[in-house]
């Protein structure tokens, strides 16, 4: 396993939003508060070796998280995740654990068994519905170069794919691209005993 104390959190909350005519998704309520802050508050407890937020100028405060610019958001996923490893590499981090700041209802005790799961600086574990692996994922040492290549949205997902995977409940893994998907986690909030298949919690692409 690798200790929380030995990681460092890379929180992605740079993008353009573009599937969100409203505004930046992340700034949108859900249960009280910005959708992008519930990760940041579920993930309060854990004591990472640092917490980063990769972010493009939002109006959202993360509270206790070093802020990394993205100042070109353009460029995908794979630039936020390069900044965020580039810097947690400075820091001297044995692992990073990447979570999204548009899923809000990932747990605490979520990351835990991901890090329980990841064996060694080569790990690579990532989370799934069962069906599709997807963040929050955690990365050793040993992955850091190649996250430091990555380009566009595609990420590293051969790379997750090939890793461990750790099955949680579909309606943690659910990702607010849309108003819609944003209704469709209220709808599940509203009614708890309804069950989220695999095929609603996942995304189109």
């Amino acid at each position: 396993m690798i200790y929380a104390e030995d990681a460092v959190l890379v929180l992605l909350a740079a993008g353009l939003s573009s599937r969100f005519p409203s505004g930046n998704k992340l700034e949108a309520e859900f249960l009280g508060k910005p959708v992008g802050l519930h990760v940041a508050t579920a993930l309060a407890s854990v004591p990472f070796k640092e917490r980063l937020v990769v972010t493009d100028g939002c109006k959202l405060v993360f509270d206790g998280y070093d802020v990394v610019h993205n100042d070109v958001p353009a460029e995908g996923m794979g630039r936020s995740v390069r900044l965020g490893v580039a810097r947690a590499k400075e820091l001297g981090a044995r692992a990073v654990v990447i979570a999204l700041a548009d899923m809000p209802r990932v747990t605490a005790a979520h990351v835990y068994r991901l890090l329980d799961a990841a064996v060694g600086d080569d790990a690579v574990v990532a989370s799934s519905d069962g069906a599709q692996p997807r963040p929050p994922a955690v990365f050793g040492a040993a992955r850091f170069d190649f996250l430091l290549t990555l380009e566009g949205e595609a990420g590293a997902r051969d790379l997750v794919r090939a890793g461990k995977h750790v099955v949680t409940a579909p309606a943690e893994l659910i990702d607010i691209d849309t108003p819609e998907d944003l209704d469709r986690l209220m709808e599940l909030v509203r009614d708890p005993a309804r069950t989220i298949t695999r095929a609603e919690a996942r995304r189109s692409d």
